[in-house]
């Protein structure tokens, strides 16, 4: 009995050596995981944008630079290209796809080319007209969805980044309805959504490249354009056009995409801290631009141009306008699922 029981004592220590042995191992095997997540090579990352560097965007993306290399301990580095440095919109969206380009802050309707879905976003007189409305939206599942749709091209979307409402700019031509673009030529982007939302309200648009803007309206090929008060003020557009119309007819909303396959290889923890510095980026982008609107618009309003706010009953002659052009341009079954579930978002948002 003696011996039994000797035995049986030792085959017990045996087994709780060998599982304090293998916890022991897992340890290890965990330890050597997190050191391996936290060993990477250095990264460096481009960011490229189109906007001057004095802009609310360009605040952001300084903000953004900030971040990843202060979490980042300055293992991960953000080189800035402002200014249409690395080519003009299109050619940095699709130097994004190709992967020449890591990251880009982009209109989204230069993105639709790419990913038709996106469009939504430009759809004309679709999202509330106050501006923390307009956020709510675009920052809710919906939004989230609408960013999952640029996985469709190879982009992963980080976040929407502020560029403010629209305005349309003219010269001599006054706006209050739809029928007033009647032979117009207004310059748009290129994209497909914007040319069908002149087209159906009566304009002729005219696709013109954002580095051309300026000396196409001083030599008047074409009458007017639209984009929001920053850009209208910064670009000095208020120079060579004289009317001005405050419409809240869409959005300049920028989206932040990265080339998807370069994201995906990135260690987690350094996608972790770049989601981190999107939204700190996406914040105080908002925020400069909160700050210096009010400031833009007098200093166009000083410059002696006619400018003016169309009136609630003039919006929605636009409003009722502008719903066929929902209809036919977001016209899959797919696109009309997203497309009610937006308007439902901007249904809950406006009756909170």
């Amino acid at each position: 009995m003696f011996k039994k029981n000797n035995v049986a004592a030792l085959i017990f220590s045996v087994l709780v050596l060998l599982f304090m042995a293998a916890c022991s191992g897992d340890g290890e095997t965990q330890e050597a995981s997190g050191a391996e997540e936290d060993s990477y090579d250095p990264i460096t990352i481009t960011f490229s944008h189109n906007q001057p560097v004095d802009s609310p965007e360009h605040k952001g993306a300084e903000k953004f630079k900030e971040v990843v290399e202060e979490e980042t301990d300055g293992r991960v580095t953000v080189d800035l290209y402002p200014a249409l440095q690395l080519g003009s919109l299109r050619e940095q969206v699709e130097g994004t796809q190709i992967g020449e380009i890591d990251i880009t802050m982009q209109p989204t309707a230069v993105v639709s080319p790419f990913v038709d879905d996106i469009k939504a976003v430009d759809l004309p007189y679709l999202f509330p007209t106050e501006t923390e409305k307009m956020y709510e939206v675009l920052d809710s599942e919906v939004g989230d969805e609408l960013l999952g749709t640029l996985n469709q091209g190879g982009f992963e979307g980080l976040g929407f980044w502020p560029g403010g409402y629209k305005l349309f700019t003219t010269n001599d031509v006054e706006i209050h309805q739809p029928s007033d673009f009647d032979g117009v030529a207004m310059r748009t982007m290129e994209s497909p959504i914007l040319l069908a939302q002149y087209e159906g309200w009566g304009g002729n648009p005219i696709p013109v490249p954002y580095a051309e803007l300026y000396n196409a309206l001083q030599q008047g090929v074409v009458d007017g354009q639209e984009n929001p008060l920053q850009t209208i003020y910064l670009n000095n557009y208020h120079e060579v056009q004289n009317t001005i119309v405050e419409s809240h007819h869409g959005l300049m909303t920028y989206v932040l995409l990265t080339n998807q396959a370069w994201f995906n290889d990135l260690p987690s923890s350094v996608q972790e801290t770049i989601a981190a510095a999107e939204e700190a980026g996406r914040t105080a982008a908002r925020d400069t631009l909160a700050e210096t609107e009010d400031e833009y618009r007098q200093n166009i309003i000083d410059s002696d141009v006619n400018y003016y706010e169309l009136t609630d009953k003039e919006i929605e002659k636009f409003q009722e306008a502008s719903l066929p052009i929902h209809e036919e341009q977001y016209s899959t079954p797919e696109q009309q699922e997203l497309l009610q579930k937006i308007y439902d978002k901007i249904d809950e948002v406006n009756n909170q």
